[in-house]
């Protein structure tokens, strides 16, 4: 007898990392956090028509919650530290969207005192949308990307304490 013929035929057989990382791309639950105008683009891509949800994002109000945190708007260094305290507070694996110039690299407000030069200057970023604001497009986009990610990532190999950091 043969694996071939001993395996039923409603067996579905994959990898477990692709198993996990599709379902962590088919639900990512994200927490806003709006800072400026930015904002108010990234509220219509939850709406109806740009409607982020058919994509698996479903919105969470704590970090506890949160899979991945999309920051838009200008960060002031004082909301910085805000800013680090909730992304520690997101289990792991968390991701971070920056939307927006401001986010980005400060934007226009760049060289008031206090505006901080970019989200990844305090968290990691993992995608990056352009633009002021950005079309609720360009966040989809931006989500589409993120989860293009996640379909890459391996979850069963022992990483050394190097590739940990």
């Amino acid at each position: 007898m043969s694996l071939v013929n001993s395996v039923p035929e409603m067996v579905i057989t994959a990898k477990v990392d692709e198993v996990l990382n599709w379902t962590r791309k088919s639900s990512v639950w994200y927490m806003l956090f709006g800072l400026a105008c930015c904002a108010i683009e990234m509220m219509q891509t939850g709406g109806p028509r740009a409607d982020l949800e058919r994509f698996g994002a479903a919105p969470r109000a704590t970090p506890r919650q949160s899979d991945m945190m999309i920051i838009a708007g200008t960060l002031t260094l004082k909301m910085a530290l805000r800013t680090k305290v909730l992304y520690d507070q997101m289990p792991d694996p968390k991701y971070v969207i920056s939307m927006g110039s401001c986010s980005n690299c400060g934007g226009l407000f760049q060289l008031a005192y206090s505006v901080c030069d970019g989200v990844d200057k305090v968290i990691p970023v993992d995608v990056y949308v352009p633009g002021c604001p950005p079309r609720p497009e360009a966040l989809t986009e931006g989500l589409l990307k993120l989860q293009e990610k996640m379909m890459q990532e391996r979850w069963l190999v022992k990483k050394t304490p190097a590739q940990a950091a």
